[in-house]
């Protein structure tokens, strides 16, 4: 038996990725890691004093990295030296402080046995003289009463060479070696894709649970030896010959009093089902066959059935519906990716669930990464449930993190413009099914065009519309409005509504209904919201109709109207005189709450409207800012426009001399009404004293 000390290698990249976990020192070298809570790495390091002066490395940042020294004149040649490290102290870190949670271990030490075999078949394939004397396959066994975890596979294996280079050096990774031989070669750079080590540190891992590991492990070239590497994870290992060890390797971890929760079957079960189910070798838990569900979108798409993709979407998105929609997705550049992704038939936030959680996790080579990543997809997607795949994936080195940068947000790009683009494709596949969709998750689709600035022109592709001119249940997209739109009309015209019927007898709709122009009634909350973020749409401007905007057309269509009308004497207006009169009496009665009281320019058989207001959905959110949505909340002043061709304004006109009096009831009554008709009145309960009065002075004539 031979004792070894654990080395290290490959200092730069220790430095570079432990830094972003821990806060410790190692002592032979002066060299200070500290991790702030941004995740950046600052590195402090004093050298000894040289004979011809003296350098200092200061500030390592994460946004940038600078690199000062000072030194004198040099008589000599600089001697070059290589940073060293305590390896006792760094297996530590490695093993306590590198991972967040130790369950992680479970997907390493499987991770390492899929390399394993990936390396066997990729040697059969290539016809060369290998031993292969089990099925390619994953076992593990768990024996609570002696309190072990043993791994197992049929792989490669190791020999005693292989064992110093691979468990013997901490961050050597003899399966990234391995790739990058492979990735030489134009025959087996595929199979490359399929190997997931690459920082070599995986295995110490299970120095988290056990206080002592033991490797069993012969190679399948002919002729090997087994051998038998043992550690407690001290800084030293063991390693002697032993006989009747199979090809393959067997790690058996002996548990640690604090970890036997480990120990239990069902919960080995679960880890491996999160973590490691779709790794593309049979796993087996004390015999009994774990990961069930295929790696779907490794498939091509069209040898998967629809009772394939109703499993699986079941299978990740831990629901019972089926998918309403799904989508394969494979790309090469400029991004490895390998997707299927699903939306389900039910949304749970309208259910009353809380805020659902983002539907996509995230895998490289079939090992789960991120499970519901939220940097994967915008906000606003987060009803899409499945999968990504991606081996471009610039991971850290506990590979429970991704590395922010232009890889992720090209990826995150990708992906939502592919989603977008499918979404489009089926609404035109079937308008029917999609109208289903949109009733359903319309308001992801309104929350997208709100958040998504850079996709928001094709997501606004995917919002539907009642209209005016269509029945309630018939919904239409802003490119089938402006396809339908007369030649003269410069604009798309919206109208925010409780209801459709408010809607068609609404005073602000009326000459819109006259002049038989189609309006997009919108009933959400968010409505308004949406239409003042999208403001255009293919070059047309979006313009409420209860908006100062439609003033112009409101003008030409008015003056039509009154050319119509001139020889209808019974019908005659209001002098310009009378008019002005009327209005600036009308101004004082009204107090604060009116800037302006001015003739109406638009067709309206009401007598007077309000314009210029703060519309409902801006005042209900005033209210939640304020603490109280059912709190009466103080009118902004807002303009008055009067009908003068209304008997009412008429009447009043006369009745201002007659009765001053019953007049200021008459037109504070006018103003309520048109409050009511813009749905800006917070209790209409408040006017109904001056109404009765004004009923009873009807009545007494």
């Amino acid at each position: 038996m031979s004792q070894f000390a654990i080395r290290s290698v490959n200092s730069r990249f220790l430095s570079k990725n432990i830094a972003r976990h821990l806060t410790t020192a190692l002592p032979a070298t002066g060299i200070v890691v500290t991790a702030s809570t941004t995740a950046a790495q600052r590195i402090n390091a004093r050298s000894a004093s040289m004979a011809t002066g003296s350098m200092h490395l200061a500030r390592i940042g994460a946004i940038s990295c600078q690199l000062r020294a000072y030194s004198t004149q040099h008589a000599a040649t600089p001697e070059k030296h290589e940073f060293k490290a305590e390896t006792k102290k760094l297996l530590h870190i490695v093993a306590h402080s590198l991972y967040s949670q130790r369950e992680v271990f479970v997907r390493e030490l499987i991770s390492n046995s899929s390399d394993a075999l990936e390396k066997l078949r990729h040697l059969q394939a290539t016809s060369q003289d290998v031993s292969a004397e089990n099925p390619l396959e994953i076992s593990i066994t768990v024996d609570a009463d002696k309190k072990t975890i043993t791994f197992c596979d049929s792989g490669i294996g190791m020999s005693a060479e292989e064992l110093k280079e691979n468990l013997g050096t901490i961050a050597r990774s003899g399966s990234k070696a391995y790739i990058e031989k492979m990735k030489d070669s134009d025959d087996t750079k595929d199979m490359a894709n399929t190997i997931v080590g690459q920082f070599g540190v995986g295995f110490y891992s299970a120095f988290m649970v056990g206080d002592k590991i033991a490797v069993y492990t012969r190679s399948a070239l002919p002729g090997s030896e087994g051998y038998c590497w043992e550690s407690d994870g001290l800084g030293s290992y063991t390693l002697q010959r032993t006989d009747n060890v199979d090809v393959g390797t067997k790690i058996v971890i002996s548990v640690k009093s604090d970890a036997s929760e480990f120990l239990d079957k069902s919960k080995l079960e679960s880890i491996i089902k999160k973590y490691s189910n779709f790794v593309g070798f049979p796993i087996s838990v004390n015999g009994e066959k774990v990961n069930t569900v295929d790696a779907l979108w490794t498939k091509d798409k069209s040898s998967i059935s629809d009772e394939d993709h109703t499993n699986f979407y079941r299978f990740v998105s831990h629901a019972w519906d089926e998918p309403a929609y799904h989508l394969v997705y494979k790309a090469d550049g400029p991004l490895s990716i390998r997707s299927i992704l699903y939306v389900p038939t039910k949304n749970p936030e309208a259910l009353g669930f809380d805020r659902i959680k983002p539907g996509v996790s995230l895998y490289s080579r079939k090992v789960l990464i991120m499970p519901n990543a939220e940097n994967l997809l915008p906000e606003w997607l987060r009803f899409i449930q499945g999968v990504v795949d991606s081996e471009d994936l610039p991971l850290n080195l506990s590979r429970e993190l991704l590395q922010n940068g232009p890889i992720i947000m090209r990826l995150k790009s990708i992906i939502t413009s592919r989603i977008i683009k499918w979404l489009q494709e089926e609404s035109r596949k079937d308008p029917a099914k999609y109208k289903e969709f949109f009733k359903t998750f319309g308001i992801f689709i309104k929350e997208g065009v709100c958040q998504d600035t850079s996709n928001q022109a094709e997501i606004a592709k995917l919002l539907r519309f009642e209209t005016s001119a269509n029945d309630a249940a018939e919904l239409i997209s802003l490119n089938e409005y402006i396809d339908a739109m007369p030649s003269d009309q410069e604009h798309v015209y919206y109208f925010c509504t409780p209801s459709r019927q408010f809607g068609l007898e609404s005073p602000y709709y009326e000459p819109f209904k006259k002049h038989g122009t189609n309006v997009l009634f919108l009933h959400h909350a968010l409505d308004e919201f949406v239409m003042g973020r999208l403001s255009v749409f293919e070059g047309k401007r979006l313009i409420s109709i209860d908006s100062k905007d439609v003033a112009q057309v409101l003008k030409k269509w008015n003056e039509a109207d009154q050319a119509e009308s001139a020889s209808d004497t019974s019908a005659a207006p209001l002098t310009t005189e009378q008019a002005n009169e009327l209005t600036a009496w009308m101004l004082p009665v009204f107090g604060m709450h009116v800037k302006e009281v001015k003739v109406s320019e638009r067709f309206m058989s009401y007598p007077a409207i309000v314009t210029d207001f703060d519309s409902p959905s801006v005042r209900r959110m005033m209210k939640m800012m304020a603490g109280d949505s059912k709190q009466s909340l103080p009118m902004s002043p807002c303009n008055v426009e009067i009908n003068i061709r209304d008997p009412v304004i008429k009447g009043l006109y006369l009745l201002k001399t007659d009765n001053e009096e019953l007049a200021r009831k008459i037109a504070q009554q006018l103003f309520d009404n048109a409050l009511i008709a813009a749905g800006i009145m917070d209790d209409p309960r408040t006017m109904i004293k001056r109404l009765n009065e004004i009923l009873a002075s009807a009545v007494q004539k």
